[in-house]
Parts: structure tokens; C-alpha cells; sequence
């Protein structure tokens, strides 16, 4: 843009802003817009700034040369929006880079219409992408959970559906395979109360292949060691009882 051109432009913003253009102005206007061409979209940009309202209702709208700069580059990338590029078969580097730079530069200008749709996606998904689907465990009749207790029992069997606790069907609970674990509690049809967010011990247990038995003797070498920890304590204490006289010396008199 040069000077004559951006005197034309000031006079243009003048409809709007009733300023009064100058040759100093319009200088300093073309020097900020030399790479901006004077053309529809500069026009347009000045319109789109005084069709947009202050952000206070008592300030004067004042457009600058960035402001033109800005909306006529926003105006130009709404054009290119859906755009796509279009190649040939078998170009080269600079084939490819010529064309799509004609194309950008035709729709973004005006000149060629641009698509006036975004592109969407046809058809189903493949049969090899169904078949891993289903080797991961996703079954296609998911029903939606009429309650919210029904919905977290269903999202707890999601996150474990597959090897481990739930694996198993629950010693403890009796819940049945791929079924969480159940806190006691309800009446009538339903003893159960509402699922655990972690599997009973027993189920751990059984998960991790050790027998009823082998619980049963860790439970008893539990129980040995809390006995004995009973006993040197209870022992301690009769220590401390005894008086300070009474405790011989070891090679003392009795």
C-alpha cells in the first residue's frame, strides 16, 4: 500500500470516524501497510472494526493500522477454513508447493470459492479394526444403567475385566466371577449390601494361587506371634513389680 492509497483507505475510515486524513497521516499509514494491499478485504477489515461495539459503552472507536492488519488477515483465514488440498499424481517438490500456494492464495482472495462444508467420515469401521475391538474385551450390547449404583457397579466391572481377584468367584462373598465384591448388609432378595471398591482378602488370596490352607497357617503364625509379643510384655511387667530388695545379685548372699 502506498501513500495515495493509504490516503483512499483514510478517507474510507472517515465514514465511520469523522477524522480528518492528512499527507503526514497517510504516510505513516502506508509505511505501517506496505505489505498490505489496498483491495476489498482492507475495506472490509475497517467495516468489520466499527461493526463490533466498544468494550465500554462510552469510548470512541479509533481504528489503527494493526487493526486493519488483523481483521483483514481474519477475513481471509475464514475463507481457507474448510479448504483442502487437492494434488496431483506423480508432482514434484515444486509442483506440489506452487499449486497449493495458487489455491490457498485463489480462495483466500475471493476469487475461487472455497468449500462450504467441513469433510466428514463415510462408512462404518473396518472389519479388522471390529476384530481388535473384540480381542481387547468390547462387546457392541452395552446397555445404558438405570441407576447410579447400577452405573458404578458396571464402570467397577470395566476396570477389571480381566486376569485377577475378580477372575475368581469371591470365597468370602460369593460374588460371582467378573462381579465385585459386596460390603454385608440388605434384606430379602438382596443380602448383599453395595459393591466394595476392592476384592475381599480371601479373593486376593485365591487370586494369587494360595491355598485355604496356607491362609489358615498364616493366620495361626499370626496369632503365635501376637501371643508371644502377650507374653514378653506380661512378663516386663512382673519385672518391674518386683522391689529393688528383693532382686538378688548374681554370686550374692541369699
Amino acid at each position: 500500500m502506498n501513500a495515495d492509497e493509504a490516503a483512499a483507505l483514510l478517507a474510507h475510515c472517515s465514514g465511520f470516524d469523522n477524522r480528518q486524513p492528512s499527507v503526514a497521516a497517510a504516510k505513516s499509514w502506508a509505511s505501517a501497510l506496505r505489505d498490505v494491499p489496498f483491495d476489498q478485504d482492507a475495506r472490509d477489515a475497517v467495516a468489520a472494526y466499527y461493526t463490533t461495539p466498544p468494550q465500554n459503552p462510552g469510548d470512541r472507536l479509533w481504528i489503527l493500522p494493526h487493526h486493519v492488519r488483523t481483521l483483514r488477515s481474519k477475513i481471509r483465514s475464514a475463507r481457507l477454513e474448510n479448504f483442502q488440498y487437492e494434488p496431483l499424481a506423480n508432482e514434484t517438490t515444486a509442483e506440489y508447493l506452487a499449486r497449493y500456494r495458487g489455491q490457498v492464495q485463489a480462495i483466500a482472495s475471493g476469487r475461487v470459492t472455497g468449500p462450504s462444508g467441513r469433510l466428514a467420515l463415510e462408512g462404518g469401521p473396518s472389519r479388522e479394526f471390529m476384530r481388535e475391538l473384540e480381542a481387547h474385551g468390547w462387546e457392541g450390547n452395552r446397555t445404558v444403567p438405570e441407576s447410579d449404583e447400577e452405573a458404578a457397579e458396571a464402570e467397577l466391572i470395566d476396570t477389571v475385566r480381566r486376569s485377577g481377584p475378580l477372575g475368581i468367584e469371591c470365597p468370602s462373598c460369593g460374588a460371582a466371577m467378573g462381579r465385585p465384591c459386596k460390603t454385608p448388609g440388605g434384606s430379602g432378595k438382596q443380602p448383599l449390601g453395595k459393591p466394595r471398591q476392592k476384592p475381599h482378602s480371601a479373593r486376593l488370596r485365591a487370586a494369587r494361587g494360595e491355598s485355604e490352607r496356607t491362609a489358615e497357617e498364616r493366620a495361626a503364625q499370626e496369632q503365635r506371634i501376637r501371643a508371644m509379643s502377650a507374653r514378653h510384655l506380661a512378663r516386663q511387667d512382673s519385672e518391674e513389680d518386683i522391689p529393688d530388695a528383693e532382686i538378688v545379685e548374681p554370686g550374692g548372699a541369699s
